[in-house]
């Protein structure tokens, strides 16, 4: 069958009961997948916003709102198992929710069963693979889920800035050192409009600049870097950046672009 929008809704409640399977015995999320739902409900929201912005036919919509919300799915059992979300130290995320959606088997009557699957493997890689690429319809919704997941990787960190105590609990930063300078190595890469490889990254202020990396390199569609830079998420990170690390390439780096 063609994903509809009566699909659509079906599938949304049979993640949502999946995600609530996590619940505590007074029915709450952890903090860590708490924060994971709130993510994915504003991946989809930014997947719909990047769509629409442009001018997808319906079918090419729903099907970047699905692979949206089924993005993170492995996250919940990531968090419970290995009590990181640091894919070095336990698992990748994206290839364990690409496993948990197949093993559930909710996209199976689809016609747009693959290119959704593929979009939700292949969400963290570096690069887009080729078989992906090869394919109009699967990279399109690829590109769109990597784009909104970035771009709430934005605020969720803006969030957790403005809100936790990230100087003594860094979790969600994967308990990076907080005042340290930048890898060399990460401001190379930016430099040089290559993908940082995540081994670089070293301190906090290396994850950020990953993040100024994507601003700069990484956002596929003009709807998305439109909507990058009316949430001022560079200018935040260059801000920010200037509080953690001394570093003279910060400004130069964190350039805001016309």
């Amino acid at each position: 069958m063609t994903l509809n929008v009566e699909f659509l809704k079906s599938l949304t409640e049979k993640y949502g009961s999946y995600v609530e399977s996590f619940c505590d015995s007074d029915g709450k999320l952890p903090r860590m997948m708490d924060l994971k739902k709130t993510h994915t409900l504003h991946v989809v929201e930014n997947a719909k916003a990047i769509a629409a912005g442009e001018g997808f036919d319906e079918r090419t919509s729903l099907a970047c709102e699905a692979a949206a919300l089924l993005h993170d799915t492995g996250r919940y059992e990531q968090i419970r198992t290995y009590n990181t979300f640091r894919d070095s130290e336990s698992v990748d995320h994206a290839k364990f929710s690409y496993d948990i959606v197949r093993e559930k088997g909710w996209l199976d009557a689809l016609d747009e069963k693959d290119a959704i699957l593929e979009a939700v493997r292949v969400h963290n890689m570096r690069l887009i693979p080729q078989e992906v690429e090869g394919d109009l319809f699967a990279s399109t919704i690829a590109r769109v889920v990597r784009d909104a997941d970035k771009l709430d990787i934005f605020r969720v960190l803006e969030d957790e800035i403005a809100t936790n105590d990230w100087k003594n609990d860094c979790k969600a930063f994967w308990d990076l050192p907080v005042m340290a300078e930048p890898n060399t190595e990460v401001i190379r890469a930016i430099r040089e409009k290559s993908p940082v490889n995540y081994q670089d990254i070293k301190t906090l202020a290396d994850f950020i600049l990953i993040q100024v990396g994507w601003i700069h390199n990484e956002l596929n569609f003009k709807t998305s870097q439109d909507l990058c830079k009316k949430r001022n998420h560079l200018e935040f990170r260059r801000n920010f950046l200037h509080q953690i690390s001394s570093s003279d390439e910060i400004d130069d780096i964190c350039k805001l672009q016309n």
